[in-house]
């Protein structure tokens, strides 16, 4: 499975982003669907995580702000970043899990103040 990251970009504090993940194949029975960031010089850390048949859960720091979710005909998840924070500035990638985790190459996010 190949994942394509996209939609990120450079946007304005306040400002919103729709991030895509788009898989090589039907996503309706992956276990688990992730956003994980990873800003210059922290750790990659998860940010918007959804699970098969469960609700979703977000970072703290996210949380109210973002969404995450997914459109199976068209073998795609989203993220939607509203409200957007120069401490969100990142790189954002993908992560879908089934039997083993394929991530997307990142898309850059950058929110300047």
């Amino acid at each position: 499975v190949q994942l394509q990251a996209s939609g990120g970009g450079l946007v304005q504090a306040g400002g919103s982003l729709r991030l895509s993940c788009a898989a090589s194949k039907s996503i309706f029975s992956f276990d688990f669907m992730a956003w994980y960031r990873q800003a210059p010089g922290k750790q990659r850390e998860p940010v918007a995580v959804l699970t098969s048949g469960g609700s979703p859960n977000y970072g703290d720091s996210v949380k109210g702000r973002f969404t995450i979710f997914r459109d199976s005909a068209k073998n795609t998840m989203y993220l939607q970043m509203n409200s957007l924070k120069p401490e969100d500035t990142a790189v954002y990638y993908c992560v879908m899990y089934k039997d083993r985790d394929y991530w997307g190459q990142g898309t850059q996010v950058t929110v300047s103040s």
